[in-house]
């Protein structure tokens, strides 16, 4: 359940990286943790992105859980269907697809090379053991 191309951090953030383009979610571990996701929170386009800082909000049935995000950079593309504003809202895409459809936000990065010091897949199936 944690795919190997990706990266993570220790706040369940996931990043793949492609080029300079940034495609970042929560990942399995931290959905099924929530519960059913009800909202999403998410900054717009143009968005400052700062490593380890604040950039949106999961809601769940269960609680709120705060968003970080794991690299510096800009957003460019926001996951449509969870705005409460799309015809095709849908955040429960998060809860069945947290690593395809359900992602979040995509984000050009300032600094790529930043991205290797994320966890791997074994460090991060490490860091969730015994939760």
């Amino acid at each position: 359940m944690i795919p190997e191309n990706l990266r993570y951090t220790e706040e369940h953030e996931w990043v793949r990286l492609q080029g300079d383009t940034a495609e970042i979610g929560i990942t399995h571990f931290a959905q099924d943790q929530l519960g059913d996701i009800v909202f999403v929170e998410l900054p717009a386009v143009g968005f400052k992105l700062e490593s380890g800082k604040r950039f949106g909000v999961v809601e769940s049935v269960k609680t709120v859980s705060e968003l970080y995000s794991p690299i510096d950079g800009e957003v460019v593309e926001v996951n449509v269907i969870l705005s409460q504003d799309s015809e095709s809202f849908d955040p429960e895409a998060v809860n069945r697809e947290p690593y395809g459809g359900g992602w979040m936000i995509k984000a050009k990065v300032a600094n790529p090379e930043a991205v290797g010091q994320l966890m791997d897949a074994k460090g991060y199936a490490a860091h969730t053991e015994g939760h």
